[in-house]
């Protein structure tokens, strides 16, 4: 299971509570929604889903909510049903209508994962970290924190929410760049560019720091595989200009060297197995998420 995290430097908490009156237990547990027993009529949600994901690409939704997908240890928030098609039609507008257009709707078809599961946080982990997205095994992907998401248009949308929608569009470039990979591993040259580097306390480093390391990202600095689907999913969404002025920009020149070394071999990889041009997904994918923000 890979999974991709966010280090959070401030975390604060409210603990209510409750009174000690007494509680009245004689109410049927199947009789709260999402506990189990509740059924639902199938309504815009379900046809879109239907219509856009499940019969062009076989990809199957879970938004209603199912503890049984979730990490039992977790305090989890189920999805607010009012984001789940903002959530899904950006998704398909940024990832995969990108996708099938630098290669083929059967590309999306074999590759894309089967089954997509929807929570409304993210999952907080006991170091201070929070789990985004989660890859199983190339079939499943859970992603979290769809309460959060806002785009033009929507209610409430400020300039700042931009950044809950590339994170979220962060997380899922990052899974599907494991699944890429699992499927074809990267070149070994990618892993002796930082060797030596890669660190279990990634969550103490800032990404600025990281960057002085030669890795576009603190997490990136947690392992090769991540390292790699670090640089593939924030050139992705971040895009080209906000790259090449970062690392131009590092006061060492052996950090630009080595993300100068890792792009490469990433934009070969995208070449020579998959034959994407990965400068003009690159191209497509940033301006997708312009439209969403700007």
């Amino acid at each position: 299971m890979k999974s991709l995290q966010t280090f959070l430097f401030i975390f604060s908490c409210t603990v209510v509570m409750p009174s000690c009156g007494k509680d009245d237990l004689s109410g049927n547990a199947d009789d709260i929604a999402g506990l189990g027993g509740d059924t639902w009529v199938k309504g815009p949600v379900d046809d879109w889903i239907l219509s856009n994901l499940t019969v062009p690409y076989n990809v199957a939704v879970k938004y209603k909510w199912d503890q049984s997908e979730m990490e039992f240890n977790k305090v989890i928030v189920p999805p607010d049903e009012a984001k789940v098609l903002p959530v899904l039609s950006a998704v398909k507008q940024v990832w995969i209508d990108n996708y099938v257009a630098e290669t083929s709707e059967l590309f999306m078809k074999k590759y894309c994962p089967k089954f997509f599961v929807l929570a409304g946080s993210a999952s907080w982990n006991m170091d201070g970290t929070i789990t985004l997205g989660q890859a199983e095994g190339g079939r499943k992907i859970l992603l979290y924190q769809l309460n959060d998401f806002r785009v033009k248009g929507m209610d409430g949308y400020q300039p700042e929410d931009s950044f809950t929608v590339k994170q979220m569009f962060h997380t899922i470039e990052h899974e599907f760049a494991h699944i890429l990979h699992q499927n074809v591993m990267y070149p070994q040259e990618f892993k002796q560019i930082s060797v030596g580097n890669y660190t279990s306390n990634w969550n103490n480093v800032s990404d600025q720091a990281a960057n002085e390391q030669g890795f576009i990202s603190a997490y990136a600095m947690s392992f090769p595989d991540e390292d790699f689907v670090e640089m593939t999913s924030m050139m992705l969404v971040e895009g080209r200009t906000w790259f090449n002025t970062m690392v131009n920009g590092l006061a060492d020149e052996e950090a630009q060297t080595r993300l100068r070394r890792k792009e490469a071999i990433v934009v070969n990889y995208f070449k020579d197995v998959w034959n994407i041009d990965f400068y003009s997904l690159q191209t497509r994918t940033r301006a997708s998420i312009t439209v969403l923000v700007k």
